[in-house]
């Protein structure tokens, strides 16, 4: 997620919108200039444009209990369809869904977690949220338990424990008169640190309904102060070593949490994405560091923290206290090592971190060997017994990468079922390799390994990496030297069930130009092809409404270091230009900007897809489509013509997948005022899902606090759940959303995953 990206909310700090990749890695078009043919599209698919997938596919992990690909055919029944009539775009302070369907707030911003936690005001004197719900839920994962609720049960569609992303907070709404400039006060900053980080909580359904438990025993709130391990290559390396921690190996708790992950054995997994604006640096910390080329500087730099960036929130300055200490990563200290300070604080972040539902006694684990930078979210590819496993990983900011970590240890069935489960997870997420994609223009693409055997690596003149530790440590900077390809915002990936094929959402990027001009623009490429104006109060070109690419990997291999790819959806307003911006032919039913969420379900194989959008939001509220998804080469090339300012056409050539039809994508969702759509998962039955409607009213200044006429939401009050009525403030929440008739959501027919 990229909270503040939207045009109305730039006159505010825009922490989020964090640009550092100045590499000069070339774009497609640099390195080939030349047309793409039809010869480069997939050999031997379906290949019909338009056709809907699957056919004849044989089902891959969806039989046994343990999840494992599989080689069943074709089951009986009707293929599935989707089964809702698409709603329109809205303005209102409303969640929107089909008729049929009912959308109903199961869990928001200070719900209690405990039966002695008293009910939340929501007038901002609230306090205790680490025994709360925090703040801009994001995404999610659901881990079944036994009808009983004592353990476990993948199967189990009536009693979970939700794992719940808080990714940031509207600080203004926490507070009763909005928040205190710097210095903060210590009351403010620890409730805006204890709002940030992860929920745990237990949803039961009973007598037909969803309800969220407060006293349950699986209830815990994982926070920015919660102890968590380090783990993997760089545990215990020095640039880990902080005041907290002498020896590498701890830091504390986790912060700006977006997308998730399920691992195959039953532990959550959460994307720490732009964490570097939560730190400050103070104006003369490079002269402290040796200097402007001194290594920790350039790596600072490149996570974007130059000296003298402020802080997102000033929590530094709230008092001597350890817990605001570590905000300030300047060297303050006389030590070699950093021992005696936090300069290192900000390498403790920035990791896919593991934790176990099921067990609040075990600390979280960060995960460095599948690196550091603004992770989105961390997706499995289909797992084979006996070979390795793959996760697939975006860095959501302008101008980043994509990448994928492959496991040395090969996947063991019986480990779907282990017992100690982070134990598991150190057995594939500790040791493996991590790899980086790299675009060509003829629809093929490179994995790249980051290694420090790597000469490109281990020769950048940029930065000297020390060893294979400090390449997981920093890197964007090993991507830099290895030639990446920048991509347009890499936010959410999704991995489809039954084909594998890996999909991207590219959330924007007004920095994709025709003509670039300064270190921080990007040249139009194939996978990265279009630059147009067409946002409100915006005359500045750029990939406005974002795309969707996808990957199919080399022979079906997850360890394959070579793929082919297309681009399944371009975001567009249905009445634009489909020779330059509207590519996919998306119609008033279908259009959309900035996808940032994306998820299959397991049960249906459709594709969900949710936006945070800036460029649509004068015409409509954020929203979420659902899918039938094709395959890689189903579509055709289409080249884009633009007029250079000397005259000259510049000719981009991309690969557009089948253009949907009203029968393969509709809107199915839209959310209240000012909110980003976001987090989404469902019960094994495939009959509930639930959905995170992130931050509604976020556009509110210190001026504006003592104004509820003039917020841009009141919602879920004004739909009458909590405190507030029709002037509350508004609070982020996570819906649960069934089918009247008691069917599976988005879908009708009877043939599960195998047949479209």
């Amino acid at each position: 997620m990229n909270a503040n990206s939207r045009p109305e909310r730039r006159a505010l700090a825009d922490f989020n919108e964090e640009d550092s990749n100045t590499s000069g890695n070339p774009s497609l078009m640099e390195i080939l200039d030349a047309r793409l043919s039809r010869r480069g599209l997939l050999r031997g698919t379906l290949g019909t444009a338009g056709a809907a997938l699957l056919g004849s596919f044989s089902v891959a992990a969806c039989g046994g209990g343990d999840g494992s690909a599989t080689t069943d055919g074709p089951g009986a029944g009707s293929p599935i369809t989707l089964g809702f009539t698409p709603i329109p775009k809205s303005l209102s302070d409303a969640v929107s869904v089909p008729a049929g369907y009912t959308a109903t707030v199961l869990y928001a911003l200070g719900d209690p977690l405990t039966s002695s936690t008293p009910d939340y005001r929501n007038d901002g004197t609230d306090t205790a949220f680490e025994s709360r719900a925090g703040d801009h839920h994001d995404g999610m994962e659901y881990f079944g338990l036994n009808a009983a609720g004592t353990a476990r049960d993948a199967a189990g569609s009536e009693r979970a424990v939700l794992a719940v992303n808080h990714e940031a907070i509207t600080d203004q709404f926490l507070h009763a008169n909005g928040t205190t400039a710097n210095p903060r006060p210590a009351a403010q900053a620890d409730k805006e640190i204890a709002a940030h980080g992860l929920s745990f909580v237990e949803v039961r359904k009973t007598a037909g309904k969803f309800a969220y438990q407060k006293d349950s025993p699986y209830n815990r709130r994982v926070t920015p102060l919660t102890p968590a391990v380090i783990q993997g290559p760089a545990r215990g390396h020095a640039l880990l070593k902080t005041r907290y921690s002498p020896a590498g190996t701890d830091t504390r708790g986790t912060i700006n949490n977006c997308g998730t992950g399920i691992t195959p054995w039953g532990t959550f997994l959460t994307g720490e994405e732009n964490w570097a604006g939560y730190f400050f640096r103070n104006s003369t910390d490079n002269a402290a560091r040796g200097g402007s080329t001194a290594r920790s500087v350039v790596a600072l730099n490149r996570y974007g923290r130059a000296q003298g960036a402020a802080s997102r929130h000033g929590w530094e300055t709230a008092g001597a206290d350890d817990r605001y200490a570590r905000w300030n990563i300047s060297q303050t200290g006389a030590s070699s090592d950093g021992t005696d300070d936090y300069r290192n604080e900000l390498n403790g972040f920035g990791y896919i971190v593991e934790v176990d539902p099921y067990d609040k006694t075990q600390a979280p684990r960060k995960r460095t060997a599948l690196g550091r930078f603004a992770h989105e979210s961390a997706i499995f590819g289909l797992r084979v017994p006996g070979k390795p496993l793959a996760a697939y990983m975006g860095d959501d900011s302008r101008g980043e990468y994509i990448y994928k970590f492959v496991s040395a240890a090969s996947w063991d069935a019986a480990d779907a079922n282990a017992t100690d489960r982070l134990a598991t997870g150190d057995k594939y997420l500790d040791r493996g390799r991590l790899y980086v994609a790299k675009f060509s223009a003829d629809g093929t693409g490179t994995w790249v390994e980051l290694s420090i055997a790597n000469s490109a690596i281990a020769g950048y003149a940029t930065y000297a990496f020390a060893d294979q530790a400090d390449v997981l440590v920093n890197t964007r900077l090993a991507a830099d030297a290895v030639g990446a390809t920048r991509m347009d915002r890499p936010e959410w990936s999704a991995v489809h069930p039954v084909t594998g094929e890996i999909y991207y959402t590219l959330t924007n990027n007004s920095n994709r130009k025709v003509e670039p001009t300064g270190s921080s623009h990007v040249a139009l490429d194939a996978a990265n092809p279009r630059a147009y104006t067409d946002a409100p109060g915006n005359s500045s070109p750029g990939n406005v409404n974002g795309h969707i690419i996808r990957i199919k990997e080399s022979g079906g291999e997850s360890a394959a270091t070579g793929f082919t790819w297309d681009i399944y959806l371009f975001g567009a307003e249905a009445g634009m230009d489909p020779a330059k911006v509207n590519l996919s032919s998306l119609t008033a039913d279908q259009d959309f900007s900035s996808p940032d969420g994306l998820w299959f379900s397991p049960k249906t194989g459709l594709a969900f897809i949710q936006t945070d959008d800036g460029a649509y939001t004068d015409v409509t509220n954020c929203m979420m489509l659902v899918g039938r998804p094709g395959h890689v080469g189903d579509g055709a090339t289409q080249t884009l013509n633009y007029t250079k300012t000397d005259g000259s056409t510049l000719s981009v050539t991309t690969r557009v997948g089948a253009k949907p039809t009203a029968a393969t994508l509709g809107r199915f969702l839209v959310g209240p005022g000012d909110c980003e759509i976001t987090g989404i998962t469902e019960t094994p039955d495939g009959k509930a899902i639930f959905v995170n409607i992130q931050h509604p009213g976020e556009s509110v200044s210190k001026a504006g606090i003592g104004t509820p006429s003039a917020w841009l939401s009141h919602w879920p009050g004004n739909a009458g759940y909590g405190a507030g009525g029709t002037n509350a403030r508004p609070r982020s929440a996570t819906l649960v959303i069934t089918r009247d008739n008691g069917g599976l959501i988005a879908a009708d027919g009877t043939a599960v995953l195998n047949s479209f």
